[in-house]
Protein backbone atom coordinates (compact mmCIF):
# COMPACT_ATOMS: atom_id res chain seq x y z
CA UNK A 1 0.00 0.00 0.00
CA UNK A 2 1.44 3.36 -1.06
CA UNK A 3 0.79 6.87 0.17
CA UNK A 4 -0.35 7.97 -3.28
CA UNK A 5 -2.99 5.23 -3.33
CA UNK A 6 -4.43 6.51 -0.07
CA UNK A 7 -4.35 10.10 -1.32
CA UNK A 8 -6.19 9.11 -4.50
CA UNK A 9 -8.71 7.04 -2.55
CA UNK A 10 -9.52 9.89 -0.14
CA UNK A 11 -9.79 12.40 -2.98
CA UNK A 12 -12.45 10.30 -4.70
CA UNK A 13 -14.24 9.72 -1.39
CA UNK A 14 -14.22 13.42 -0.48
CA UNK A 15 -15.30 14.67 -3.90
CA UNK A 16 -17.89 11.95 -4.55
CA UNK A 17 -16.59 11.12 -8.02
CA UNK A 18 -13.57 10.67 -10.24
CA UNK A 19 -13.90 13.83 -12.34
CA UNK A 20 -13.87 16.30 -9.43
CA UNK A 21 -11.17 14.28 -7.65
CA UNK A 22 -8.98 14.26 -10.76
CA UNK A 23 -9.37 18.04 -11.07
CA UNK A 24 -8.39 18.48 -7.41
CA UNK A 25 -5.39 16.18 -7.79
CA UNK A 26 -4.47 17.74 -11.17
CA UNK A 27 -4.20 14.41 -12.94
CA UNK A 28 -6.08 12.91 -15.84
CA UNK A 29 -9.33 11.17 -14.92
CA UNK A 30 -8.39 7.89 -16.74
CA UNK A 31 -5.14 7.75 -14.76
CA UNK A 32 -7.05 8.18 -11.50
CA UNK A 33 -9.61 5.54 -12.45
CA UNK A 34 -6.86 3.08 -13.35
CA UNK A 35 -5.01 3.77 -10.09
CA UNK A 36 -8.13 3.14 -8.00
CA UNK A 37 -8.95 -0.03 -9.97
CA UNK A 38 -5.42 -1.32 -9.36
CA UNK A 39 -5.72 -0.46 -5.66
CA UNK A 40 -9.00 -2.38 -5.44
CA UNK A 41 -7.43 -5.40 -7.13
CA UNK A 42 -4.50 -5.24 -4.71
CA UNK A 43 -6.87 -5.16 -1.72
CA UNK A 44 -9.17 -7.79 -3.21
CA UNK A 45 -12.32 -5.75 -2.56
CA UNK A 46 -14.21 -2.84 -4.17
CA UNK A 47 -13.80 0.50 -2.43
CA UNK A 48 -16.57 2.31 -4.31
CA UNK A 49 -19.92 1.57 -5.88
CA UNK A 50 -20.49 3.46 -9.13
CA UNK A 51 -23.83 5.31 -9.03
CA UNK A 52 -24.67 7.33 -12.11
CA UNK A 53 -21.85 9.79 -12.69
CA UNK A 54 -20.70 9.59 -9.10
CA UNK A 55 -19.56 7.01 -6.57
CA UNK A 56 -20.42 6.00 -3.02
CA UNK A 57 -18.16 4.20 -0.61
CA UNK A 58 -18.54 0.45 -0.26
CA UNK A 59 -18.46 -1.06 3.22
CA UNK A 60 -14.75 -1.76 2.72
CA UNK A 61 -14.24 1.82 1.59
CA UNK A 62 -16.00 3.15 4.66
CA UNK A 63 -13.71 1.02 6.85
CA UNK A 64 -10.63 2.41 5.09
CA UNK A 65 -11.43 6.14 5.37
CA UNK A 66 -10.43 6.58 9.02
CA UNK A 67 -7.19 4.60 8.89
CA UNK A 68 -6.23 6.28 5.60
CA UNK A 69 -6.64 9.75 7.10
CA UNK A 70 -4.70 8.68 10.19
CA UNK A 71 -1.82 7.36 8.06
CA UNK A 72 -1.58 10.53 5.97
CA UNK A 73 -1.80 12.73 9.06
CA UNK A 74 1.02 10.75 10.71
CA UNK A 75 3.13 11.06 7.56
CA UNK A 76 2.50 14.81 7.49
CA UNK A 77 3.66 15.01 11.11
CA UNK A 78 6.80 13.01 10.30
CA UNK A 79 7.60 15.18 7.28
CA UNK A 80 7.17 18.39 9.27
CA UNK A 81 9.45 17.02 11.98
CA UNK A 82 12.32 16.47 9.54
CA UNK A 83 11.55 19.33 7.16
CA UNK A 84 13.36 22.58 6.57
CA UNK A 85 14.91 24.44 9.48
CA UNK A 86 12.11 27.03 9.34
CA UNK A 87 9.42 24.37 9.71
CA UNK A 88 11.17 21.70 11.77
CA UNK A 89 9.40 20.58 14.89
CA UNK A 90 5.95 21.92 14.00
CA UNK A 91 2.95 19.81 14.98
CA UNK A 92 -0.57 19.94 13.56
CA UNK A 93 -3.81 19.58 15.48
CA UNK A 94 -7.11 19.11 13.63
CA UNK A 95 -10.19 19.86 15.74
CA UNK A 96 -13.91 20.26 15.24
CA UNK A 97 -16.39 21.81 17.66
CA UNK A 98 -20.05 22.62 17.96
CA UNK A 99 -20.49 26.43 18.15
CA UNK A 100 -21.03 27.00 21.89
CA UNK A 101 -18.06 25.03 23.35
CA UNK A 102 -16.01 26.42 20.46
CA UNK A 103 -16.07 29.72 22.37
CA UNK A 104 -15.43 28.22 25.80
CA UNK A 105 -13.97 25.93 27.00
CA UNK A 106 -12.11 25.36 23.72
CA UNK A 107 -10.47 28.80 23.71
CA UNK A 108 -9.10 28.37 27.25
CA UNK A 109 -7.93 24.82 26.50
CA UNK A 110 -6.11 25.91 23.35
CA UNK A 111 -4.53 28.88 25.12
CA UNK A 112 -3.02 26.56 27.74
CA UNK A 113 -2.11 23.96 25.11
CA UNK A 114 -0.25 26.42 22.87
CA UNK A 115 1.65 27.82 25.86
CA UNK A 116 2.99 24.32 26.42
CA UNK A 117 3.38 23.47 22.71
CA UNK A 118 3.79 26.80 20.86
CA UNK A 119 4.96 25.15 17.64
CA UNK A 120 1.55 23.67 16.86
CA UNK A 121 -0.61 24.73 13.92
CA UNK A 122 -4.30 24.58 14.76
CA UNK A 123 -6.96 23.71 12.20
CA UNK A 124 -10.43 24.20 13.70
CA UNK A 125 -13.68 23.40 11.93
CA UNK A 126 -17.27 23.87 13.06
CA UNK A 127 -19.84 21.09 13.30
CA UNK A 128 -23.34 22.41 13.94
CA UNK A 129 -24.55 19.22 15.62
CA UNK A 130 -22.94 16.64 17.94
CA UNK A 131 -23.58 14.02 15.24
CA UNK A 132 -21.49 16.01 12.73
CA UNK A 133 -18.62 16.27 15.23
CA UNK A 134 -18.73 12.55 16.03
CA UNK A 135 -18.81 11.61 12.35
CA UNK A 136 -15.76 13.80 11.65
CA UNK A 137 -13.83 11.93 14.35
CA UNK A 138 -14.98 8.48 13.26
CA UNK A 139 -14.08 9.19 9.62
CA UNK A 140 -10.63 10.46 10.58
CA UNK A 141 -11.32 13.91 9.14
CA UNK A 142 -10.57 15.40 12.56
CA UNK A 143 -8.70 14.02 15.54
CA UNK A 144 -10.41 15.94 18.35
CA UNK A 145 -14.06 16.89 18.74
CA UNK A 146 -15.63 19.26 21.27
CA UNK A 147 -19.38 18.95 21.59
CA UNK A 148 -22.28 20.19 23.64
CA UNK A 149 -25.25 17.95 24.46
CA UNK A 150 -28.44 18.31 26.52
CA UNK A 151 -27.27 15.51 28.83
CA UNK A 152 -23.89 14.05 29.72
CA UNK A 153 -23.03 11.43 27.15
CA UNK A 154 -20.40 8.83 26.40
CA UNK A 155 -19.72 8.18 22.73
CA UNK A 156 -19.51 4.51 21.82
CA UNK A 157 -16.13 3.52 20.40
CA UNK A 158 -14.51 6.87 21.21
CA UNK A 159 -12.66 8.25 24.20
CA UNK A 160 -14.89 10.92 25.76
CA UNK A 161 -13.96 13.30 28.61
CA UNK A 162 -16.72 15.29 30.30
CA UNK A 163 -16.07 18.91 31.31
CA UNK A 164 -18.08 21.30 33.45
CA UNK A 165 -21.60 21.95 32.10
CA UNK A 166 -22.62 25.45 31.02
CA UNK A 167 -25.93 26.85 32.35
CA UNK A 168 -28.03 29.11 30.13
CA UNK A 169 -27.83 32.88 30.46
CA UNK A 170 -29.73 35.84 29.04
CA UNK A 171 -27.60 38.49 27.31
CA UNK A 172 -29.11 41.98 27.19
CA UNK A 173 -28.03 45.44 25.99
CA UNK A 174 -26.39 47.69 28.58
CA UNK A 175 -28.97 49.04 31.04
CA UNK A 176 -29.25 52.25 33.02
CA UNK A 177 -26.19 51.51 35.11
CA UNK A 178 -28.21 50.30 38.08
CA UNK A 179 -27.08 47.05 39.74
CA UNK A 180 -28.21 43.96 37.85
CA UNK A 181 -29.26 40.80 39.67
CA UNK A 182 -26.99 37.84 38.87
CA UNK A 183 -30.01 35.66 38.06
CA UNK A 184 -33.38 36.25 36.44
CA UNK A 185 -36.47 34.07 36.38
CA UNK A 186 -37.93 33.05 33.04
CA UNK A 187 -41.22 34.68 34.05
CA UNK A 188 -39.48 38.08 34.08
CA UNK A 189 -38.76 37.80 30.35
CA UNK A 190 -42.40 38.19 29.39
CA UNK A 191 -42.57 39.93 26.00
CA UNK A 192 -38.81 39.67 25.38
CA UNK A 193 -37.55 39.99 21.81
CA UNK A 194 -35.09 37.16 21.21
CA UNK A 195 -32.20 36.74 18.77
CA UNK A 196 -31.71 32.99 18.34
CA UNK A 197 -29.32 30.57 16.58
CA UNK A 198 -30.42 28.58 13.54
CA UNK A 199 -32.73 25.58 13.81
CA UNK A 200 -30.97 22.30 14.55
CA UNK A 201 -28.71 23.73 17.22
CA UNK A 202 -29.03 22.68 20.85
CA UNK A 203 -29.61 26.21 22.12
CA UNK A 204 -32.34 26.82 19.54
CA UNK A 205 -34.05 23.55 20.46
CA UNK A 206 -33.96 24.57 24.13
CA UNK A 207 -35.47 28.00 23.41
CA UNK A 208 -38.18 26.52 21.19
CA UNK A 209 -39.01 24.00 23.90
CA UNK A 210 -39.32 26.71 26.56
CA UNK A 211 -41.60 28.79 24.34
CA UNK A 212 -43.77 25.85 23.32
CA UNK A 213 -44.18 24.72 26.93
CA UNK A 214 -45.21 28.20 28.02
CA UNK A 215 -42.23 28.54 30.37
CA UNK A 216 -40.88 31.43 28.27
CA UNK A 217 -43.26 34.08 26.91
CA UNK A 218 -41.04 35.67 24.28
CA UNK A 219 -40.98 36.44 20.57
CA UNK A 220 -38.23 35.41 18.17
CA UNK A 221 -37.27 38.47 16.12
CA UNK A 222 -34.07 37.22 14.46
CA UNK A 223 -32.66 33.83 13.51
CA UNK A 224 -28.88 33.90 13.00
CA UNK A 225 -26.67 31.19 11.51
CA UNK A 226 -23.45 33.06 12.27
CA UNK A 227 -23.23 32.70 16.04
CA UNK A 228 -20.60 35.44 16.35
CA UNK A 229 -23.16 38.01 15.14
CA UNK A 230 -25.56 37.47 18.05
CA UNK A 231 -23.82 39.54 20.73
CA UNK A 232 -23.23 42.53 18.39
CA UNK A 233 -26.93 42.38 17.45
CA UNK A 234 -27.85 42.42 21.15
CA UNK A 235 -25.61 45.45 21.72
CA UNK A 236 -27.29 47.23 18.80
CA UNK A 237 -30.64 46.92 20.59
CA UNK A 238 -32.32 44.45 18.25
CA UNK A 239 -33.16 42.09 21.10
CA UNK A 240 -31.85 39.80 23.81
CA UNK A 241 -30.21 36.39 23.43
CA UNK A 242 -30.29 33.14 25.36
CA UNK A 243 -26.89 31.47 25.11
CA UNK A 244 -24.72 29.18 27.21
CA UNK A 245 -22.55 30.67 29.96
CA UNK A 246 -19.42 30.16 27.86
CA UNK A 247 -20.34 33.45 26.14
CA UNK A 248 -20.39 35.39 29.43
CA UNK A 249 -16.88 36.88 29.38
CA UNK A 250 -17.03 37.96 25.73
CA UNK A 251 -20.48 39.49 26.16
CA UNK A 252 -19.51 41.43 29.29
CA UNK A 253 -16.26 42.63 27.74
CA UNK A 254 -18.33 43.98 24.84
CA UNK A 255 -20.56 45.85 27.30
CA UNK A 256 -23.60 43.58 27.46
CA UNK A 257 -25.44 42.55 30.62
CA UNK A 258 -25.42 38.82 31.43
CA UNK A 259 -27.73 37.06 33.89
CA UNK A 260 -28.18 33.40 34.64
CA UNK A 261 -31.63 32.01 33.84
CA UNK A 262 -33.67 30.15 36.43
CA UNK A 263 -35.07 27.61 36.21
CA UNK A 264 -33.38 26.18 33.13
CA UNK A 265 -31.08 23.43 31.93
CA UNK A 266 -27.43 23.43 30.93
CA UNK A 267 -25.28 22.29 28.04
CA UNK A 268 -23.04 19.35 28.90
CA UNK A 269 -19.58 19.65 27.35
CA UNK A 270 -17.34 16.76 26.35
CA UNK A 271 -14.14 16.31 24.33
CA UNK A 272 -13.84 13.17 22.21
CA UNK A 273 -11.18 11.41 20.16
CA UNK A 274 -10.39 7.97 18.83
CA UNK A 275 -9.04 5.56 21.44
CA UNK A 276 -5.70 5.11 19.68
CA UNK A 277 -3.57 6.08 16.66
CA UNK A 278 -3.51 9.78 17.55
CA UNK A 279 -0.71 12.14 16.56
CA UNK A 280 1.53 13.38 19.39
CA UNK A 281 -0.25 16.75 19.38
CA UNK A 282 -3.69 15.17 19.70
CA UNK A 283 -2.46 12.85 22.46
CA UNK A 284 -1.04 15.82 24.37
CA UNK A 285 -4.29 17.75 23.97
CA UNK A 286 -6.40 14.88 25.32
CA UNK A 287 -3.98 14.54 28.25
CA UNK A 288 -4.47 18.23 28.99
CA UNK A 289 -8.26 17.87 28.85
CA UNK A 290 -8.11 14.88 31.21
CA UNK A 291 -6.32 17.06 33.78
CA UNK A 292 -8.83 19.93 33.49
CA UNK A 293 -10.99 20.35 36.62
Amino acid sequence: MQTRQLQYFLAVADHGGFARAADALRIAQPSLSQAIAAFERELGTPLFHRVGRGVVLSSSGQDLVGPARAVLRSLEHAESSVGSRARAGWDHLDLISTPTPGVEPLTALLAEFTRERPRTRLNIAVGFTPAAVIEAIRSGEREIGVLGSPTERAVRGLRSIALAPQPFVIISPPGSGAPVAPTIDLSELRGARLIVPQRGSLIRATIDGLIESGSLDAEIVAEVSLRASIVPMVLSGIGQAVLASGWTDLARQAGATVQRLTPTAAIHISVASRERDLTPAATAFMDLVAQTP
